[in-house]
């Protein structure tokens, strides 16, 4: 579920995605991008990867989001913002 945007990340997808599921909603978002969110959901472990969008190269940065008590991973955070350049 995709709970906030930053300013690149609603260039990109646009404002309407927020309160979505991200595969549904992200259709735009290359493959890459969620091998990575997968991959860091499974291990536990952030990742980053710079992506290609309609909007131009940008940088997808992911964390496990964890449980407080438990540790146990219940989903990701992703941070996208334009590529240096």
């Amino acid at each position: 579920m995709i709970v906030h945007g930053n300013a690149a990340f609603t260039e990109t997808f646009g404002a309407t995605t927020l309160g979505q599921p991200a595969r549904e909603a992200l259709v735009g978002l290359p493959p890459k991008a969620f091998e990575l969110m997968d991959l860091v959901y499974s291990t536990g472990k952030p990742g980053a990867c710079a992506i290609e969008t309609n909007a131009g190269p940008r940088r997808l940065v992911v964390a496990p989001r964890r449980d407080p008590e438990t540790g146990e991973i219940y989903g990701v955070t992703t941070h996208l913002r334009p590529a240096a350049g």
